[in-house]
């Protein structure tokens, strides 16, 4: 694909995206696309189908949830490949399944990048890139880190709940 058939498919997935309308945006996918996103718990989507599934559980979430580009959209000169740097802005009013995170009421802003994959003008993968701390402290407000009370408590508990969890996890596969 040329550069302009590229940015007419990327403008087209994120207008698609943006308007909820995940039939238009699943089209624009090939059959066998794989999703890999920080914040997917168990590993990327793959197929059709699961992509689906994630986008309907990160809307549910985050019903407001805006997908705009920072402009360069950089184009390998192949057309097969190009890196979208964007920011999100969403509010956290629904439950994000899985893991089952309760909606905060939170608004998140936050910067990545998408590296999309094109063959016979559909994507083939989406590989998305972010950094998930500022996320997670937006959502849950805990920035700074709480020095006392509740929150710190609660937040060293659910770590070492899940560092426990990893290391016994580690030992049974051993």
């Amino acid at each position: 694909m040329n550069e302009n058939a590229i940015r007419s498919l990327v403008d087209d997935l994120i207008g698609a995206w943006n308007d909820r309308d995940l039939d238009q945006f699943i089209s624009y996918l090939d059959e066998s696309v794989i999703w890999d996103d920080p914040a997917m718990l168990y590993g990327p989507a793959i197929g059709r189908a699961a992509v689906r599934k994630f986008s309907e559980s990160l809307l549910k979430a985050f019903p407001d949830f805006s997908y705009c580009i920072r402009e360069p959209i950089c184009i390998a000169a192949s057309g097969a490949r190009c890196v979208i740097p964007w920011e999100i802005t969403a509010t956290h009013t629904g439950y994000f399944d899985p893991p089952g995170f309760a909606p905060t009421n939170q608004v998140i802003k936050m910067q990545g990048v998408d590296v999309l994959q094109v063959a016979n003008g559909k994507v083939t993968q989406i590989d998305t890139f972010f950094n998930v701390m500022p996320a997670v402290e937006q959502a849950l407000r805990l920035k700074p880190f709480p020095k006392s009370g509740i929150k710190k408590m609660i937040i060293l508990w659910s770590q070492r709940s899940r560092a426990y969890w990893l290391r016994y996890t580690k030992k049974v596969k051993q």
